[in-house]
C-alpha cells in the first residue's frame, strides 16, 4: 500500500455545484438567485448591517458610556511564569521576556504579579510591577528597578 492507491472513503467528496450551465443541470436559467432583485444582479450585495434603508439597529439604539482612546492595556505575567523559565541570577527585563514568548504581541505593555513564588535572586527592570511581586524578588535577594 502506498499513498497513491488512497482514496476518500464513500459519500466523503461531493461535486461542486456547476451553476449557469443550462435549465437540464437543475441550476441553469437563474442560477439559484431568483427572479429579479438587487441580489440577483452582479455586483448586487447590501452591507453589512443595511436594513433595506430602514434606520439600522445600530442607530436606532442610544449609546451609553465613555470609550476611553488613551487606555493602556497590559499582559500579566506572573512570578510562576519567570521562575519557569529563566535561571538563578538573570537579567529579566521587558525585552527578554518578549523573547522567552511569554508576551507575544508588541502592542501589549507589561506588569509582572505576584503569583507563585521565587526561591532565587534575579534582577528585574521593567516599568509595571506589583508591591507584592517586588516583595516576594526582594526577599529572595533579588533587586528590582523600575523602569520608565
Amino acid at each position: 500500500m502506498d499513498l497513491s492507491s488512497l482514496k476518500a472513503p464513500a459519500g466523503a467528496t461531493k461535486k461542486r455545484k456547476r451553476v449557469g450551465r443550462g435549465d437540464a443541470s437543475g441550476h441553469g436559467g437563474t442560477s439559484g438567485k431568483g427572479h429579479k432583485g438587487q441580489k440577483a444582479r452582479s455586483g448586487g450585495s447590501v452591507r453589512d448591517g443595511f436594513e433595506g434603508g430602514q434606520m439600522p439597529m445600530s442607530r436606532r439604539l442610544p449609546k451609553r458610556g465613555f470609550r476611553n482612546p488613551f487606555r493602556e492595556s497590559y499582559v500579566a505575567v506572573n512570578l510562576v511564569d519567570l521562575c519557569r523559565i529563566f535561571e538563578k541570577g538573570a537579567v529579566i527585563d521587558e525585552a527578554a521576556i518578549r523573547a522567552s514568548g511569554l508576551v507575544k504581541r508588541k502592542s501589549d505593555s507589561i506588569k509582572l504579579l505576584a503569583k507563585g513564588d521565587i526561591d532565587f535572586p534575579v534582577t528585574v527592570k521593567i516599568a509595571k510591577i506589583s508591591s507584592a511581586a517586588k516583595a516576594k524578588i526582594t526577599a529572595a535577594g533579588g533587586t528590582v528597578e523600575e523602569v520608565i
